[in-house]
């Protein structure tokens, strides 16, 4: 039966840099984001984004988040492969546990969610997830 975990994240750190761009052209980057995650998952999340924006400022992008840390009292890490767009202000993302990535006490899990934030310095998570 599946769970839902709720948490906040913070992030702590965007380093993000072009690596393909020029007149005509949407412009490509990569973003390395730390985030801190507290309440139902506490940790820290790592992800790395590729991310392609689009003349009028929308953006769509992928990446890979490492979470480190707890869910439900339980130890270890897991993948969670992220997949959205920028749009109005707002990012919508879809994410889900890549199989077979999760490790220690976590091992077994499988899951994801949705989200829809905007501009700010905290934010809401929720991760429907059970083990396997």
């Amino acid at each position: 039966m599946k769970t839902t975990a709720n948490a906040r994240f913070a992030i702590t750190n965007w380093d993000e840099k072009p690596y393909s761009e020029g007149p005509d052209l949407p412009k490509m980057t990569r973003a390395t984001v730390t985030r801190s995650f507290t309440g139902d998952l506490e940790g820290e999340g790592r992800v790395e984004y590729l991310m392609m924006y689009r003349a009028d400022g929308t953006a769509v992008f992928l990446g890979f988040e490492r979470f480190t840390g707890r869910l439900a009292g339980r130890s270890g890490t897991f993948v969670l492969q992220r997949t959205g767009a920028f749009e109005g202000g707002v990012a919508k993302e879809s994410y889900s546990i890549v199989p077979g990535s999760a490790t220690g006490d976590l091992k077994g899990l499988t899951g994801g969610g949705t989200s829809a934030v905007g501009h700010g310095t905290e934010f809401p998570f929720a991760l429907e997830w059970e083990m396997a």
